[in-house]
């Protein structure tokens, strides 16, 4: 046993002035030298300290050498080896796994009579093994710090012992200074020296305690040797919350200490290294109340109220620690120990503020980095669009997702609930550019799809009617039109769009609606110029001027536009539709958003929009000039998307009211999440092209995709339910389905179909066949619960009360499920589904038109299937670009383990 002063401490402390804690005649025993850890960390504090690390240990590889800066740190496989090789060292490092920690203590104690003490890298040491420790080291007169630590560093004597103190470069963290740092954090310990220099204060000795449950070398062990030592003028401390290690202690010198870790008061379990929990009177709010009794303050430091006193000052944010000591420091006439070296302002190098209006003191300007910083920024900052890493997209998606818990789905951050409020226009858009549209370019999408929907003398129209004469389903129509949109059909629209991106992209546009941009600076040669220019076999199309005539009329600007119109020679179609979808593209191209990739192909989608919804539309109502009657002028100028699609799935034109709801309609159908049939289907469409090599993915394939992932199960339920609701009300002589005072006995029709229904399903059971499906009618959503819900049913039910609106068909619907259990038909309240919602808010739309004869069952049940091809449609967009910039070739399809023969 090993006895020395214990320093008027109820324990050992044998290091108990600051300028021992490491000190140029340290000799340095390293265990597990060649860990994965210390082989980083050794060499630089070998390096650093001029040479102190004498040896170090790793069983097995004896004869070994660790290369440093500083020469060779041999290796042996125990302590004692390296002992008898002739390596004297006075203190042990110790990076072993926390099963080991224990047992290399022990070992260093046992063999080495010359051991001071022992620094502890390891965290997650188990309670009963640091208490070991300690009765180890205190039996033999060892101190020891840690463990979890980063060590402990003397910017006086240039050395480190231990972990990363001063990272790869301590050089340039520890200068030499008048302030001593104790701190629970190891990385703080190096950011609290960084910012002291930037206030002109330089540090004595840094001590990283750790923060395990047992701080071996704690606060009061600090600041007995702080006061000892004569070069530290100031203290710093960083504390976590757990134990009581800094209570009621003199610090005989001023000190700033920085308490974090309010927040942990709300865990219940400890957390990692921040480790020993609050309990009781030991929490983040306790220690601030010790530390402001020790120096006599009655509040914390900010700069908005500097709570100070000669003896110290308490902060909660480390940025506050430099002003703070400062103004401690000048109450006892010291002033810093050298000129200030910057400050600690926010320096951004790079800012994107995505477009919002950020208040002055968010908005901070950007400064140049230093080298080579500044180099890498400005190759950056050149290259326009985002890059987004390519990955295993199966079952994924960065576009969409549902919410397990409210079983919404969301496409890039919008819940379709909020989509579904939006103008239609915003949410075609949103897929491709990731944000909302503005009114300015929800109009200029209008125009891009109006140009694209009459297919006169096209064989897309011919091929239409041909698949729909054949008797195939609205979404088999609609494909048929996709799987024509190829390629070749958008070849020079996709020049144009990349030409146009090419043109501009160094040219610092932000905004591509800006009137004021110089377009002299953007030269472009012959070739690119008559990419641009209508040919000859083009002099027919009337669209060109129609397109740019509705532009003006709806007060559209065009930076794209514009140049393009100053080469003033007539324009092509693919050109304007490019210059188009660039200005919409260009905010968010600019600010990252969205990729190069995205933008370029832009214009593929909006033709595809066009075409698919074109394509609903009976080939007999396109003709030259106008569409079902309307004129190419009116549509082109002023009709919205939500006129469009209602145009095609009933043939005229909506009032307010049919177009609001068409557009919530199409909203909440946008997306079911990544897992729906259609997302797969064009999700797997893209993987199969080989999205690595994106030119040559066929978006049309990929549209056809989702098209035929649909069907009358996935999709055309709501044309079920359309047909099911025709049923139920066809000689009810309803005249109003928006009037509540209806006269029908809505209750008892309920009853009655769910007693019939109660009745079917036992005679199917006896003849072993299953009962029909119930349309817009599912089993639970929530799992569980005995009354079962769809979010989005609930959305459009608080949608028309607010409005003070009534809808029959949904009310039944409402009352059937509630039937069902009520007969005993279901064993938990059924979920009225968005299908239900499709058939009834349609069927509302629509009844006067069915009654008038102006509409057949045929016909409704086909608009039902429609519309939710049309909300899909805007979904699939948004999982082909997701897939296309994000994933891998082949990446959606399902290895052979994971696939079953059924028998």
């Amino acid at each position: 046993m090993r006895q020395k002063p214990i320093s008027g401490l109820p324990y050992f402390l044998g290091v108990d002035r600051l300028d021992a804690v490491a000190s140029p005649e340290d000799r340095v025993c390293v265990l597990n030298i060649l860990g994965g850890e210390s082989r980083t960390v050794t060499p630089v504090s070998h390096a650093f300290s001029g040479g102190n690390v004498v040896f170090g240990t790793s069983p097995g590889r004896s004869g070994q050498v660790l290369k440093t800066p500083a020469g060779g740190i041999p290796v042996f496989n125990t302590v004692l080896e390296g002992i008898r090789a002739g390596h004297d060292f006075n203190t042990g490092v110790v990076y072993l796994p926390p099963s080991g920690v224990r047992d290399g203590v022990a070992e260093l104690i046992r063999v080495n009579p010359e051991l001071k003490k022992i620094v502890i890298i390891t965290e997650k040491i188990a309670v009963h093994d640091a208490r070991e420790i300690r009765a180890m080291a205190q039996a033999n007169g060892i101190d020891i710090i840690g463990g979890n630590c980063l060590g402990v560093a003397d910017s006086w004597n240039k050395v480190r012992i231990g972990g990363a103190l001063g990272g790869d470069h301590p050089e340039e963290s520890l200068v030499k200074g008048s302030v001593a740092v104790f701190s629970n954090s190891g990385g703080f310990t190096t950011t609290i020296a960084q910012y002291l220099t930037t206030a002109g204060w330089g540090t004595t000795t840094l001590i990283s305690s750790g923060k395990d449950v047992y701080i071996q070398y704690a606060a009061r062990d600090f600041a007995l040797a702080f006061a000892k030592d004569d070069r530290s003028k100031a203290g710093v401390l960083y504390v976590e919350p757990g134990g009581y290690y800094e209570k009621d202690i003199d610090w005989q010198k001023p000190v700033v200490a920085c308490v974090v870790g309010r927040w942990k008061a709300k865990l219940t379990r400890a957390v990692g290294h921040a480790g020993a929990m609050a309990g009781s009177g030991d929490s983040a709010e306790d220690k601030e109340l010790w530390f402001m009794e020790a120096f006599d303050v009655d509040g914390i430091y900010t700069s908005e109220t500097p709570h100070v006193s000669a003896k110290g000052a308490l902060v909660t944010n480390i940025a506050d620690i430099p002003a703070a000591l400062t103004a401690v420091m000048a109450l006892n006439d010291i002033q810093p120990d050298f000129a200030p070296r910057g400050s600690l302002s926010l320096k951004p190098w790079i800012a994107n503020d995505q477009g919002l209006q950020l208040p002055p003191d968010l908005a901070q300007p950007v400064v140049t980095a230093p080298a080579p910083y500044d180099a890498q920024i400005a190759a950056l900052s050149d290259q326009i669009g985002a890059v987004i890493a390519r990955q295993s997209m199966k079952d994924t998606s960065g576009a969409s997702q549902m919410d397990p818990k409210t079983q919404v789905t969301s496409v890039h951050g919008h819940r379709v609930l909020d989509l579904a409020l939006q103008p239609l226009e915003a949410m075609f858009a949103l897929p491709l550019v990731h944000e909302l549209a503005d009114a300015h370019d929800r109009a200029m999408l209008d125009v891009a799809v109006a140009a694209e929907v009459n297919l006169i003398g096209d064989p897309i129209l011919l091929a239409a009617d041909a698949a729909r004469d054949a008797g195939n389903s609205p979404n088999t129509v609609m494909s048929v039109a996709a799987a024509i949109t190829g390629p070749k059909r958008v070849e020079r629209a996709l020049a144009c769009a990349r030409a146009l991106i090419a043109l501009f992209a160094q040219s610092g546009l932000r905004d591509g609606r800006d009137e004021s941009f110089d377009l002299s600076k953007i030269e472009v040669d012959d070739q690119t110029r008559a990419l641009f220019l209508a040919t000859p076999d083009e002099a027919d199309d009337p669209r060109p001027e129609a397109m740019l005539a509705a532009i003006e009329a709806r007060g559209g600007k065009s930076v794209f536009l514009r140049f393009l119109l100053g080469f003033g020679e007539r324009l092509s179609r693919d050109a304007i539709l490019a210059a188009i979808t660039t200005t919409i593209a260009w905010g968010p191209l600019a600010r990252k958003r969205i990729s190069r990739l995205t933008a370029e192909t832009l214009p593929w989608y909006m033709r595809l929009y066009g075409v698919m919804v074109g394509a609903t539309i009976p080939g007999r109502h396109h003709q030259p000039g106008s569409l079902w009657g309307i004129p190419r002028e009116e549509r082109f100028s002023r009709w919205t998307m939500a006129d469009i699609c209602c145009l095609a799935m009933t043939g005229k034109k909506p009032d307010p009211t049919e177009a609001l709801y068409v557009q919530i309609l199409i909203g909440l159908l946008i997306s079911n999440g990544p897992g729906s049939i259609t997302a797969q289907g064009a999700k797997g469409a893209v993987s199969a092209d080989g999205p690595q090599t994106p030119d040559r993915v066929q978006i049309n394939k990929a549209m056809a995709g989702f098209l035929t992932h649909s069907g009358y199960s996935h999709g055309g339920n709501g044309f079920e339910g359309m047909a099911f609701l025709l049923d139920q009300f066809r000689d009810k002589g309803l005249k109003d389905p928006t009037d509540p005072n209806h006269g029908l006995d809505l209750t008892g029709m309920a009853r009655d179909f769910a007693l019939a229904y109660k009745r079917d399903k036992a005679t199917a059971k006896e003849l072993g066949t299953e009962v029909r499906a119930l349309p817009g009618v599912h089993h639970p959503i929530f799992k569980g619960k005995p009354e079962n819900f769809d979010p989005r049913e609930r959305f459009i039910a608080q949608f028309m009360e607010e409005r003070g609106e009534y809808n029959i068909f949904h009310h039944f619907y409402r009352e059937l499920v509630r039937q069902l259990y009520d007969v005993g038909a279901s064993r938990y309240v059924f979920c009225v589904n968005v299908d239900a919602i499709i058939a009834a808010l349609l069927l509302a739309v629509l009844w006067k038109d069915y009654q008038a004869g102006r509409m057949t069952d045929a016909n409704l049940e086909t608009a039902a299937f429609t519309i939710f091809l049309f909300g899909r449609m805007i979904g699939a967009a948004a999982e082909i670009d997701d897939h296309l910039n994000r994933g891998r070739n082949m990446d959606t399809r399902t290895p052979a383990s994971g696939c079953k023969h059924v028998v």
